[in-house]
């Protein structure tokens, strides 16, 4: 790490949620940062107010002087793995002689500094990740903590700390990212199959977490259901809601609509926690969690506020509106099993109550590997609406389509709409309780859903 002190550093992609973090970072350091990205957003706003230069046209002469000027040598470029060997920007920097490196690779020398503890997991490990951030930053244990998704508490995907003592890293499994970290200590969270477009087989993926368990230095604490995984791994603790083992929560209840529950971790017994954010899914994130800041040395009194004040990760089970008349939450869930997860606590918190879900597939090799499982998760819903699939990084797959996809879902009420479409549904149809679901840019629709519902249902 010490001799990227001082360098250039030029991020291709720059306001992806993992590509800004690092960009952040570097920039605290004393870096000169600058970067590319297809489009404005709230992120790539963010990183121009605080001095890193974004460009938006893949035109290598829009590159800032300083980097095209510096000797090859001075700028490392940085990509995710989702730019295409055609990019332009590419091409130049390959010509120049720049040294190239992917994300994880960054991310990887980055954890070589100091404990670092990795969250992986195909879903739930943004939550857990973040959870433990704050834990930690509630606890004062200094951190750094690079996240998948946008803390409530901080409006940030990074928390950094010139004094930090340990690392807190998403691990991506995407293009086995993992792989390249080096933790001291590990969580995994699931691992249902999933970018099979990588790993061809969900045996390959499970060999993939395998070796990222075989990874981590110190203690790996799993999901109770994938245990079986790491049988040959020692160091390995369970955890799961309803477990007879420790760590476990029991007395799960709700109180005045929040989760309450008992913990047992870390020879620890912990009585009427509160925690801040909905879901029971959540519940068993905050097991892990907290089993984690414990371990780094929090208090039993810190951790219980640090719980209770903990407001989630944007789009994970975030409620947008909860009024007398309707309900809105929106939730980043992609995959059956987060859909399952997202549906169930939903149902929980409202029983009765009529469910509709507006849910944008993500990847075509996804939608397609998965299909089936898809069409029984969103038959949990009591109305359906599907918009087209969001491609990210992919081309389309002939005949796989959202029409092909809702002939999976054995639901009466249930539609193909266009997003244009979207907004002039929710002006006539009656709701009680709207979920918007998926990982591509649904989430530019959020704030207009909120605002028109906002102004249907008025107290």
């Amino acid at each position: 790490m010490n001799s990227l002190k001082g360098n250039k550093l030029y991020f291709i992609g720059v306001g992806g949620i993992g590509m800004s973090g690092l960009a952040r970072y570097f920039r605290r350091r004393s870096a000169e940062v600058a970067g590319y990205d297809r489009t404005p957003s709230e992120l790539t706003n963010q990183l121009q107010s605080e001095g890193i230069d974004v460009q938006f046209n893949e035109d290598p002469r829009m590159i800032p002087a300083e980097f095209r000027e510096a000797p090859p040598a001075e700028v490392m470029v940085v990509r995710t793995p989702a730019v295409p060997v055609s990019s332009p920007l590419l091409k130049y920097w390959e010509e120049r002689g720049a040294r190239i490196l992917k994300r994880a690779d960054v991310l990887g020398m980055v954890t070589e500094d100091k404990r670092t503890v990795a969250v992986a997991g195909t879903h739930g490990k943004t939550t857990v990740s973040t959870m433990i951030a704050h834990l930690l930053t509630v606890g004062k244990v200094r951190c750094n903590a690079f996240l998948g998704g946008i803390a409530a508490n901080y409006g940030t995907n990074v928390l950094l700390n010139d004094d930090a003592v340990v690392n807190v890293v998403e691990a991506d499994e995407y293009d086995r990212s993992f792989l390249k970290l080096c933790p001291s200590e590990s969580v995994i969270t699931a691992m249902d199959p999933d970018h099979l477009d990588i790993y061809g087989t969900p045996e390959a993926m499970f060999d993939a977490y395998t070796q990222f368990a075989i990874l981590c230095d110190g203690p790996v604490l799993v999901h109770e259901r994938i245990a079986d995984h790491f049988k040959e791994r020692a160091q390995v603790t369970t955890y799961a809601l309803g477990s007879n083992g420790v760590p476990r929560a029991e007395n799960l209840r709700v109180v005045n609509g929040a989760y309450e529950f008992d913990l047992h971790a870390e020879g620890h017994a912990l009585v009427g926690l509160r925690l801040g954010m909905p879901g029971r899914h959540n519940v068993e994130n905050a097991i892990a969690a907290s089993t984690v800041a414990l371990r780094l040395g929090v208090t039993p009194e810190l951790l219980r506020a640090g719980l209770a004040s903990f407001r989630g990760v944007s789009r994970r089970f975030e409620t947008r509106i909860a009024g007398p008349r309707v309900v809105f939450i929106d939730d980043y869930a992609h995959h059956p099993k987060e859909l399952d997860a997202c549906i169930a606590s939903v149902r929980e918190m409202y029983p009765g109550k009529r469910i509709t879900g507006i849910f944008q597939p993500h990847l075509f090799t996804r939608t397609r590997d998965l299909a089936d499982d898809f069409g029984k998760s969103l038959a949990a819903l009591d109305e359906l609406l599907l918009l087209d699939i969001y491609p990210a990084r992919e081309e389309p797959i002939a005949g796989i389509t959202s029409e092909w996809l809702l002939t999976k879902v054995p639901l009466d009420a249930k539609a193909c709409v266009s997003k244009e479409e979207l907004l002039k549904e929710f002006q006539q149809r009656p709701v009680e309780v709207v979920v918007t679901l998926g990982a591509g840019d649904i989430d530019r629709l959020v704030p207009q859903i909120e605002r028109l519902l906002n102004e249907r249902y008025r107290p």
